[in-house]
């Protein structure tokens, strides 16, 4: 069994679930699909700490061109 064998089955799980009204049963069936792909972890790869920004200004003269201030 693979993974798009899991997935269509949670998938017609949750089409079922639908037609007959079992919004609980459709949630859990969607979040066993986002467990199957791994998105039920979240993207952590810089946590909450603050990235920071190198930012770079030239300024050009327009007397001249050539030179960078």
């Amino acid at each position: 069994m693979s993974i798009d064998d899991l997935m269509t089955e949670l998938d017609d799980a949750r089409l079922t679930a639908k037609a007959n009204g079992q919004a609980s049963a459709m949630v859990t069936a969607t979040m066993s699909k986002a467990k199957l792909l791994g998105l039920d972890k979240g993207n952590n790869d810089t946590g909450n700490d603050v990235q920071p920004v190198k930012i770079i200004i030239q300024t050009v003269d327009a007397r001249k061109p050539d030179r960078v201030c």
